[in-house]
């Protein structure tokens, strides 16, 4: 049985994108970090559209290293055949958008790692385990990993895999131009087209732009380059054309592109080139390997490519299925699609990593309960909340579906020192009891210092609020919670909107549901949202439909606990884990209530303070799984 839809195999890198468009590479003073180089692109972008994708490629024992591998756990592609060399470094790759037509690039990939594929890196089970292998032509241009790269097609077509080649024509990487030439896409060269030519007969097709065809062809004419290609090599060949669209030509050449089956076209603003043609690949295998004609192969192609043309980055621009189905459903409603408010929601909701269907989330991010205390410094209060995360990473212990909330201003070591800990990490950003809500100062008057936040934070925001607030009020609030939002969202930062309204005046079944929707209505769509328990099942009924309804790839809902006792937050559990959107809970004093106020007055050693937090915690986690599995088994019934 196989267990893999495709294998891609060649160059990654850590792409580092200039944020500064329009400028020279020269003047950019900050970058965004991605994953790159094409057959990592292309694995990532095929993952995201349902297939079952690997990459084989080789990085460095180091920082950079880990995080393609970490990426690429992220994006759900098997990395099996990604290999550490102890040796060699991660290639590096420096990019920038000067317009749509240029964007200067430098490679850093001096006897880089990716580069040191050898023929003993390729194992034939793992091959045979897929239906597909596509190879790029930047492996081909030195003997080692092209022996590498031919060994994977030799055993795919022992093992009667299908073989694809994206030509992806680099000349300074075939050493035919210089460093400072990363951005050109065509030299002339014999050498390169008689190298590129002696591999051709083993793909079922090829793809690559008219230049691309040229250099694999030996002639700057269109036709005549694939005329030559033909006669090496009876695959699929698929032409790239820019604004265009792509045609595929499955026999004989015809006498002009035209005659070739293409797909439609999206006349979309182009933003960014970068990474285009790696998003058509993905779009084109995700029909191929579907078995679907070339017409809606190359369809679902031009489709992935104008995402990539659109936005900023190559992997992080690449549609999921969802919004591939959505856009090709829905249509073109503005052409600069970075900027359709409705389809980019839809872009980061089902993109977002990471499997979070379960939160158990232990809250220590209280700032003036604990001022309040007797006995407390500021320095206390650090050190507390250190306890705090020992004690939650005890109950965790290694395993998923575990999270805290902790803030800067107290538990800063306590925050920072969660960061890679798999912990799901919120982080609260309102001044504590403030309505209407004022912002913790740490987040600056433009909240520009969310630039600075760890990626894995959370931006959590408390609302006191009710139906009944004065028009002032509201218009207040929710001119600050779309502030906010925009900003988090504008930094990568996912946001979880906490409202209380039973501190505000009295609650109904209708009240948090009306709420929900007054916020999505000014267009905040929070990636999670933390309601109090609410009291009858009719109430939750309302809230979850209100939520689904606006936003059905949210991640859902956790339940606070307002420093109830264990015996009412069970009960609201039990009716809380009826609802397939609630994942968890966020509780905080109940855990760790007792524990501060004597710890703080030095009655209580860290040892004693970690163990009572933690055995509270645990119970509760016991308890929110409990009502999950009866619920569970109830609906099974």
């Amino acid at each position: 049985m196989k267990t893999l839809d495709v294998i891609t195999i060649g160059r990654s890198s850590v792409d580092l994108y200039g944020t500064q468009i329009g400028g020279r590479l020269e003047d950019m003073g900050s970058f965004d970090k991605y994953i790159g180089g094409s057959p990592t692109n292309i694995a990532c972008g095929t993952s995201r559209l349902g297939l079952r994708s690997a990459v084989i490629t080789k990085v460095g024992d180091e920082h950079m290293g880990r995080f393609i591998r970490e990426q690429l756990q992220r994006e759900g592609v098997d990395t099996t055949g990604v290999i550490t060399d102890p040796e060699r470094l991660t290639a590096l790759v420096l990019l920038g958008i000067r317009d749509e037509d240029q964007f200067p690039l430098i490679f850093y990939r001096e006897n880089c790692a990716d580069m040191s594929l050898t023929v003993d890196d390729i194992d034939e089970d793992f091959i045979a385990s897929a239906r597909a292998v596509v190879a790029t032509g930047t492996h081909l241009s030195h003997p080692k990993v092209e022996a590498a790269t031919l060994k994977a097609l030799e055993l795919a077509r022992k093992h009667g895999l299908r073989t694809a080649l994206d030509i992806d024509y680099r000349p300074n990487l075939w050493g035919v131009a210089g460093h400072g030439d990363g951005e050109s896409r065509f030299v002339e060269s014999a050498e390169v087209t008689a190298k590129l030519q002696s591999s051709l007969h083993y793909f079922d097709l090829i793809v690559g732009t008219e230049e691309e065809f040229h250099i694999a062809g030996g002639s700057t004419d269109t036709i005549e380059a694939l005329t030559a290609v033909r006669k090496v090599s009876g695959a699929t060949l698929v032409c790239k054309r820019g604004a265009q669209g792509a045609v595929a030509i499955t026999g004989e050449i015809p006498a002009t592109l035209d005659e070739g089956e293409a797909g439609p076209g999206f006349p979309i603003e182009v933003f960014n080139v970068l990474g285009a043609g790696d998003g058509f690949f993905s779009g084109l295998l995700k029909g191929w390997m579907d078995d679907e004609d070339w017409p809606t192969a190359l369809k679902y192609a031009n489709a992935c490519g104008a995402f990539a043309v659109s936005r900023h980055g190559c992997t992080p621009a690449y549609p999921s299925l969802k919004e591939l189905e959505f856009f090709l459903g829905r249509g073109i409603v503005r052409p600069d699609l970075r900027n359709d408010a409705e389809l980019e929601q839809v872009h980061w909701a089902t993109n977002r990593k990471g499997d979070w269907s379960n939160v158990r989330t232990f809250a220590f991010d209280h700032r003036l309960q604990l001022e309040e205390m007797d006995g407390y410094t500021l320095a206390k209060g650090g050190e507390f909340k250190e306890l705090c995360l020992k004690a939650a990473l005890q109950v965790q212990g290694g395993q998923p579906g575990y999270g805290i909330l902790c803030d800067n201003r107290i538990g800063r070591k306590a925050l920072h020192a969660a960061s890679g800990t798999g912990l799901w990490i919120g982080r609260p950003t309102e001044l504590p009891g403030s309505r209407p809500i004022e912002f913790e100062p740490e987040l600056g008057p433009d909240l520009g210092q969310f630039r600075e936040w760890a990626r894995e934070n959370v931006v959590k925001l408390l609302v006191f609020c009710h139906p009944e607030d004065t028009a002032e009020t509201r218009a207040l609030q929710e001119e600050r919670v779309k502030r906010l939002y925009t900003a988090a969202r504008r930094n990568n930062l996912e946001f979880l909107l906490e409202i209380i309204p039973s501190k505000v005046a009295p609650t109904d079944d209708m009240t948090t549901a009306t709420l929900i929707q007054q916020f999505y209505d000014i267009g905040v769509y929070p990636d999670w949202w933390k309601l109090e328990p609410l009291k009858t099942s009719a109430a939750w009924a309302n809230a979850v439909e209100a939520i689904e309804r606006n936003d059905p790839n949210t991640r859902g809902i956790v339940v606070l606990g307002l420093d109830a006792p264990e015996a009412e937050l069970a009960a609201s559990f039990e009716v809380a884990a009826s609802f397939d959107l609630v994942k968890g809970f966020a509780v905080g004093r109940t855990i760790f209530g007792d524990a501060a106020r004597a710890w703080m007055k030095g009655e209580m050693t860290d040892e004693a303070a970690i163990a009572q937090m933690a055995e509270r915690y645990t119970r509760l986690c016991q308890v929110w799984d409990g009502a999950r599995a009866a619920a569970t088994k109830e609906a099974a019934e």
